[in-house]
């Protein structure tokens, strides 16, 4: 089940990627993202009001509040940072690959913030990521021309907006259902690119039908795909194995990007994607010893729990879904 998980949300994040390059061409960023959400939000309140009523009850505003500080972290910030490099010039697999660098600083705060310390043969794994990542990097950013430098610092504020979304869900006690959270996240960031949109005179969508073909793929992939899967993994497998899959969106991304819009993918990029996969596998394999606490010892309840918070987990997490929170 795991396999298939991180799989499909492999998949379906890469896809969003794609889908910020092609309504690039159409519309601003700010434009996409207003009606990436604005129906969806809408949608998702309707179906919250009539199907998940119960789901919302013994939630306080404060947990509302820190879903929406979460929304507009992994969603508001990091998704205008991702289309707005777009916009300038970076391509499609140059974007994946910066945020790439997302497993090592998740890996590195794991154990300050959450006390959930990775095992020696783990960082061995996220550096070999990194080494990929860098890999493609420059092949893909070497085949560029007329991107001015400071736009790839663009997705890498993106990249730290996501970490900080990770590491504020991680630490939150009380569980959210997966409805509910993403209600909240989706209707924030609704308001918000809608506030900006209509404030910069950027609302109005394009008479085209690529437009809204790409609004299509982009709520259907990556948000309910991708950003669904992404909090679902992170509850069952803990924050180092979740951040080690990004490792594979910078290569996935490369090809599709090649595939799709003829971007540059040379022996380089074929090199990346080899040390990339070769990451994943050393860090998963590497939770058999679970991590350590500060100390030297096992940490309590393992990668699983997230030890210095531990969030409640749904009924059977092993082997079931239900109950939890993205």
């Amino acid at each position: 089940m795991h396999a298939l998980l991180s799989l499909a949300f492999v998949l379906c994040w890469s896809s969003g990627f794609i889908g910020a390059k092609l309504g690039a061409g159409s519309a601003p960023a700010v434009t996409i993202l207003m009606w990436r959400f604005l129906p969806l939000a809408v949608i998702l309140a309707v179906v919250a009001a009539l199907v998940w009523r119960a789901s919302w009850r013994g939630l306080t505003a404060r947990d509302v509040a820190r879903q929406a500080a979460i929304g507009v972290l992994s969603q508001s910030g990091y998704l205008l940072t991702v289309y707005y490099a777009i916009q300038l010039g970076v391509s499609s697999g140059t974007t994946a690959l910066i945020d790439g660098v997302q497993p090592l600083v998740a890996g590195a705060l794991a154990g300050p913030l959450l006390r959930q310390y990775v095992s020696g043969r783990q960082w061995l794994g996220l550096w070999l990521g990194v080494g990929g990542v860098v890999i493609v990097t420059a092949a893909d950013a070497g085949a560029a021309t007329g991107v001015a430098a400071w736009a790839y610092g663009v997705p890498f504020l993106g990249m730290l907006s996501l970490v900080a979304a990770t590491f504020l869900e991680s630490r939150s006690r009380t569980p959210v259902p997966p409805g509910v959270a993403m209600t909240v996240h989706c209707a924030t960031s609704a308001v918000l690119f809608s506030v900006s949109a209509l404030s910069t005179g950027a609302a109005a969508p394009p008479a085209e039908a690529g437009f809204w073909a790409a609004i299509g793929w982009l709520v259907a992939l990556p948000t309910f795909g991708g950003y669904g899967l992404y909090w679902i993994i992170l509850r069952r497998s803990g924050v180092t194995r979740v951040n080690t899959l990004m490792f594979l969106m910078a290569p996935v991304t490369a090809v599709w990007g090649a595939l799709m819009f003829g971007e540059p993918f040379g022996v380089r990029t074929g090199v990346g994607l080899a040390v990339g996969l070769a990451a994943v596998v050393v860090v998963h394999r590497g939770e058999g010893g679970g991590p350590r606490s500060k100390s030297g010892g096992p940490a309590r309840g393992g990668v699983r729990n997230l030890p210095a918070c531990p969030a409640p987990k749904p009924p059977d997490s092993g082997h079931r879904l239900s109950g939890g929170r993205p």
